[in-house]
């Protein structure tokens, strides 16, 4: 069985922690907006109170707002700015537009979406005057490499970039070869976006569905809550499902409290094997 009690983890040298299953928010704005809100009110209500959004997610940013009114003392509130508003001015105007459309005062972590065409140099810049005037907590990056990542490290300083957001499912494993023991050996936090990858999580009847089942099974809990476990069982890292609905939200919570054995950590690395290390990051 799943514990109820949702673990927690450090954000990057922040010392403050966070949900280890938060919830995303991509095409949330696209089906329903008070079936969206309340997924999202249900999450907080079992402890997932970290929230990720972004002005590329079209109004999520938006249905985020109504979703936290009244609660965002409860909420670790994150956002992105896209690389093309990611100079020194546009994305501290950018940073401006999101808390307005989010009705908040602050962000507690601001990311730069991906790497694009200004100086890391700038964004920084932005970013540390953003945290000056309080309006983000702290900043990160998303779809960043290691190579990307010692880049900004070298940019910013120690104990400066909070977090990457990379792409990471059962079927994508690149981050662990480099990513994730870069951002383990420098306090970065990993947050996996997209973790039952995009409509392609394993069917029950293959081999790594049935596997999935199993290990299920003897939890009392879902394939999911299992995929869930597996991808945040490093310390650095955590993940951001999305919910389009309450019961899917109770669901992903669920997760958050289910620990697998090594034997059962052996079994799904077996199942879906991360296989060679790509020449370029996969990203959606």
């Amino acid at each position: 069985m799943t514990d109820n009690a949702m673990q927690t983890k450090v954000w990057g040298a922040t010392g403050t922690r966070v949900s280890v299953i938060g919830q995303g928010t991509w095409y949330i704005d696209h089906g329903n907006h008070a079936a969206a809100v309340g997924a999202l009110q249900k999450g907080l209500d079992l402890g997932m109170t970290h929230i990720d959004t972004a002005e590329m997610y079209d109004d999520a940013e938006l249905v985020v707002a109504d979703a936290i009114k009244g609660r965002r003392d409860e909420v670790f509130l994150v956002s992105k700015v896209l690389p093309n508003n990611a100079s020194r001015a546009g994305t501290i105007k950018a940073a401006e537009r999101s808390l307005a459309r989010m009705r908040t005062d602050r962000m507690d972590c601001y990311l730069l979406h991906w790497r694009g065409g200004y100086a890391l140099e700038d964004t920084v810049s932005a970013f540390e005057q953003l945290k000056k005037d309080g309006k983000i907590l702290s900043w990160g990056v998303s779809n960043f490499d290691a190579g990307d990542l010692q880049e900004i490290y070298e940019v910013a300083g120690k104990g400066k970039i909070a977090c990457n957001q990379v792409l990471y499912h059962l079927k994508k494993r690149a981050i662990e070869h480099s990513v994730i023991p870069w951002c383990e050996a420098h306090g970065v936090t990993v947050t996996a976006y997209s973790p039952f990858g995009h409509s392609d999580f394993p069917a029950p009847k293959s081999e790594g569905g049935q596997v999935l089942q199993q290990i299920a099974a003897a939890h009392g809990a879902s394939p999911r809550q299992v995929a869930l476990a597996f991808l945040t069982r490093a310390p650095a890292v955590v993940t951001i499902p999305k919910a389009s609905s309450a019961a899917h939200a109770a669901e992903n919570a669920g997760a958050g409290g289910l620990k697998l054995s090594a034997a059962e950590i052996a079994q799904i690395d077996k199942a879906f094997p991360r296989g060679r290390e790509p020449s370029h990051l996969p990203m959606l």
